[in-house]
């Protein structure tokens, strides 16, 4: 005698914990219930009137009747939901001159093939208050079968208190191997049995029976999941059985049809059965926002569905920024209330609002509130329901043309009408992007738009232009065309550049840097960019950037969880291995500077060897390389390596060096003694300023450092810090000038200028400092933008060169770095639950010029140093929703630009020489616009503008005392050489 079970399969891993409900709402039949229905979206700034938004309201009557009810299962209904006498207004009152919709006919604004569509009624299989099933015809306008999916969802219901998923997988079959145990065996069966099992789930179900059998019987068993135990009724015949209780996170429960699993590969033995079974499924998603986490409140007869969208799982496109504070965060709530009656609904009201606001300038907002509507008005006689046993053949009868479809929106692509071609648009804006109009905002703003451009052109169109542009304007196009970050302006820029002719260089380093701060780098960029490096480059400037900016993607990528992407770990290879292998001075500084870009952990051994290989380029890159660590890189084993170092002197001024990034923290100083038990002598001498400050006075010679706030607020804050290091003949040996961006949650180093000499003492006949010596005239800048270390500039190398181009310089600065950079960049495209589809797209973008100089006068005995920062900054956000037939949005932006300059000026005609540090911030424009607008197909549009400008002041940045009175006497002294006769 052999028992046999065929149990049912634990399709998602939740449950129900008991069966609690047994019903769920029921439409009478032979009734025909007439609601109306309306839903509306608005658009404004987080804290603008309702009655000032953008927006409108789509209201029509809806028919609900039955057609079918399951002769052995009353919850299980077929019901059909018609639309009808659509009509398109404002939600709120306007005068005739701002309504677009006055005197407008649906038909007209609609269209009469849309309008069409969306009265074309759709069937929904209704089970226990959840939409098992949606069918509606083929080939509907995507919005069209949108806008029905939103009313349909308003059917999901449940009816006691709890939690659920809103989503049923499709699966069209699943095969498991089920082996169940005998009356007699107390033997699990054989491990080969289970290695049979096929699908997504690889665990043996077993049902045991430990009592004797009798037919019929309930039988629970666990499917290795835990909580999760179906209920059986198992039957005579082992193709029949009837599930009474599944796992299910949709909290629905599905009575499985007899007759329909097929048996194949039946084994036995002694002890055991071994089925193979194939159960075949057909489940949809059944919510129009995707798959959401929900939570219902029953209440007599209300009941409240809180769903968390942020949970809501749907096919999405667009992108974010790289960094946290240059990107947008979103808040969203979404409730629905339904109340009852008579089993049935009488009314549904659902709000969803979305919040979004630039993290560093929450100003600058907007939120989209989105609602619908349905109440019964009157119920009245109806269609007879139809008779039948089946689901399917009940809709064959109803309309051979439905079929089934799922219940999540599908995408929608917009199409931009009226729009001008790429070339019209690049012609209307270039005059902009000339070199003598990138400090203003407007240059800026036409870089940003014409982005959104390129990012919907082919590449010949994109080849075209480049083709055809001369060199004024060329660069600031390749920042462009680099930033639209397609696969079509990659292919276009790649051959319009040749890296095998060295006269391009200038072009080339563009193309390279925009790459660098590209705001959602892929893993083909990348791949590109080592290709072209292990190819033919003519200029050797250029394959130094190359090799920099490729450590630059890496990091990003890895930031965004890519480390293991295949293009990632062949750069870090080709980094890593060059580094290791290079001989020659500038082989290792290109490196270096790769790895300063990447941050890889596994380069700080190698770092540590460069940085103690003594004073000068390759040194100071490996330790301010070492800088940029997170503190939890620096481990015990790094600090024992350190401090087993040879020569006292050279070791510690690596660990001086080490120690400025974090040189307020206890365990940073642990690092600068080598020790890992800091006492009690260790905390008193901290609080001394000498030593605490150690990376700033342990050198021989003067220096000067100071840190302060250049704008502080509730959203962000920036701060500046100088960093001036003297010899002691009073010859610059480094000046630094940092600036950071931070709030609360995230941290941009923003800029960094450093201006580095060395060997220059022989130019005033002074004596160089000790272990100086015999170190060669060097001097050059090197800069941080954005988190991204750019290629250094040589000024001089060599006392040769020093001579040539001290008698030949003009004095102008030299440019570190100059274009247009994308700095946010986020779009996404909302899934709202009445089935519309709104769009949010913020950008922010600097067109940015910071130069540097070095001067020196050997008849005045005197040297200055200058930084120049000069910007435009734009951010504007578009937020609307495109129905096809109206559009409404808004646009919200801020621009504003700025000149930040920093002068070093040493004079060291007497001693001791006198040293003036200057910092200041010239006026500016702050400018911000909020427009919001609606439009029809046909043209017709309203739109409301407003603005705010102000004038920023221009101020000095505070420094301490000892710098005030110097310059007071460098700009005395100044003052009474030009008054004097000669």
């Amino acid at each position: 005698f052999l028992l046999t079970f065929i149990t049912f399969i634990c399709v998602i891993p939740w449950m129900e914990s008991q069966y609690t409900v047994t019903t769920g709402p029921r439409i009478n039949n032979d009734k025909l219930y007439k609601f109306t229905y309306s839903t509306e979206v608005l658009i404004d700034r987080v804290k603008g009137l309702p009655e000032d938004s953008a927006g409108y309201r789509i209201s029509s009557g809806v028919d609900v009747n039955l057609v079918w009810r399951n002769p052995n299962n009353d919850d299980d209904q077929l019901i059909k939901i018609m639309i009808k006498d659509v009509k398109i207004e404002n939600v709120n009152e306007r005068p005739a001159a701002k309504n677009i919709f006055k005197g407008k006919h649906s038909a007209n604004i609609i269209g009469k093939e849309y309008l069409s569509a969306l009265q074309r009624p759709v069937v929904l299989q209704w089970t226990r208050g959840k939409v098992k099933n949606f069918y509606s015809y083929k080939n509907q306008p995507a919005i069209v079968q949108n806008l029905k999916r939103g009313l349909a969802s308003l059917f999901q219901i449940q009816l006691h208190t709890g939690a659920a998923r809103e989503v049923l997988y499709y699966i069209s079959s699943i095969e498991i191997i089920i082996s169940i145990e005998s009356t007699q065996s107390s033997t699990p069966p054989p491990r080969d049995a289970q290695a049979e099992s096929t699908g997504e789930w690889q665990q043996l179900t077993q049902c045991r029976e430990d009592a004797a059998v009798s037919r019929p019987k309930y039988v629970d068993f666990t499917y290795g999941i835990p909580q999760c135990r179906p209920r059986l009724r198992l039957l005579q015949v082992p193709t029949q059985l009837q599930i009474l209780q599944a796992c299910h996170p949709a909290k629905t429960v599905y009575v499985y049809e007899r007759g329909k699993t097929n048996i194949k590969n039946m084994t036995t033995n002694e002890k055991w059965v071994t089925l193979k079974i194939v159960f075949p499924f057909s489940f949809f998603k059944v919510d129009v926002s995707g798959k959401c986490n929900v939570t219902y409140h029953a209440r007599e007869s209300q009941v409240t569905k809180i769903k968390a969208l942020g949970t809501c799982e749907i096919e999405k496109t667009g992108f974010i920024s790289h960094n946290e504070l240059l990107d947008v965060s979103t808040k969203v709530t979404s409730a629905t209330i339904y109340v009852l009656e008579d089993s049935f609904i009488k009314s549904v009201r659902a709000e969803e609002n979305h919040v979004l606001s630039l993290n560093f300038q929450q100003t600058t907002n907007a939120k989209i509130v989105s609602k619908q509507k349905l109440e019964l008005k009157s119920t009245e006689a109806g269609p007879r329901v139809i008779a039948g046993k089946q689901v399917a053949s009940v809709i064959k009868t109803l309309d051979s043309n439905y079929i089934a479809v799922p219940l999540v929106a599908e995408p929608v692509k917009t199409e931009c009408k009226n729009c001008p071609s790429i070339s019209e648009h690049w012609q209307a804006i270039r005059k902009q992007l000339e070199p003598e109009n990138l400090s203003k905002a407007e240059a800026t703003r036409s870089f940003l738009s014409f982005i959104q451009n390129l990012r919907e052109a082919t590449k010949e169109e994109i080849l075209q232009i480049l083709r055809s542009e001369r060199n004024a304007v060329l660069p600031q196009l390749v920042d462009a065309v680099t930033s639209a970050q397609t696969p079509a302006s990659l292919e276009a820029m790649l051959e319009f550049l040749d890296f095998k002719n060295g006269s391009s260089s200038v072009l080339q380093e563009r193309f390279l840097y925009a790459c660098g701060f590209a705001s959602h780098p892929n893993e083909l960029l990348l791949k590109s960019l080592i290709n072209r490096l292990q190819g033919q480059i003519a200029n050797s400037e250029i394959r130094e950037t190359v090799t920099i900016i490729v450590g630059a993607l890496v990091k990003k990528l890895c930031d965004k969880g890519g480390c293991k992407l295949p293009a990632v770990v062949r750069a870090k290879k080709l980094i890593l291995g060059g580094l290791d292998r290079a001989k020659k001075e500038d082989d290792v500084k290109m490196y270096l500077l790769a790895v300063k870009n990447a941050l890889l952990p596994e380069a700080i051994p190698l770092l540590l060897k460069y940085a103690e290989s003594g004073d000068g380029p390759i040194s100071n890159i490996a330790a301010t390389s070492l800088q940029r660590y997170d503190i939890s890189f620096i481990t015990s084993e790094v600090r024992r390596f350190t401090a087993r170092k040879k020569g006292q002197e050279r070791t510690f001024k690596i660990k001086r060096k080490l120690s400025g990034a974090h040189s307020s923290c206890p365990t940073s100083f642990q690092f600068v003694l080598g020790t890992d038990d800091p006492n009690k002598m260790i905390r008193k001498v901290l609080k001394d300023m000498v030593v605490h400050n150690y990376d700033r006075f342990s050198k021989t010679g003067s220096s000067s450092a100071y840190s302060g706030y250049v704008t502080r607020g509730p959203d962000a804050s920036s701060t500046y810090s100088l960093d001036i290091l003297y010899s002691g003949s009073g010859i610059l040996r480094s000046s630094n000038m940092n600036i950071f961006l931070f709030n609360k949650n995230a941290q941009l180093h923003a800029s960094q200028v450093v201006i580095e000499a060395q060997g220059l003492e022989s130019i005033i006949a002074a004596s160089a400092d000790e272990g100086e010596e015999n170190l060669e005239s060097f001097a050059g800048m090197s800069a941080i933008l954005f988190d991204v270390q750019l290629r250094p500039i040589t000024f001089f190398q060599g006392y040769g060169d020093l001579m040539s181009k001290m008698f030949s310089a003009t004095g102008d600065p030299m440019n570190v770095v100059k274009g247009l950079i994308l700095l946010t960049d986020y779009s996404q495209v909302i899934q709202l639950q009445s089935g519309l589809k709104a769009s949010a797209e913020f950008q922010g973008g600097l067109a940015i010029d910071i130069s540097g100089g070095m001067e020196f006068s050997l008849w005045y005995r005197e040297s200055k140093t200058s930084v120049k920062n000069r910007g435009a900054m734009v951010v504007a956000g578009n937020i609307f929703v495109d129905s096809f037939f109206v559009k409404a949005g808004m646009e919200t932006s801020f621009e504003t630009e700025a000149t930040l300059n920093f002068i070093s000026t040493v004079q060291f005609s007497e001693y001791p020489f006198l040293v003036c540090m200057q910092m200041d911030k010239i006026e500016s424009p702050f400018r911000q616009y909020v427009t919001k607008y609606e439009s029809l197909p046909s043209g017709k549009r309203y739109t409301s503008r407003k603005g705010k400008v102000k004038l920023l002041a221009g101020s000095e940045y505070p420094l301490h005392q000892e710098n005030s009175n110097m310059c007071r006497k460098v700009f005395s002294t100044e003052s009474d050489s030009s008054d004097s006769w000669f």
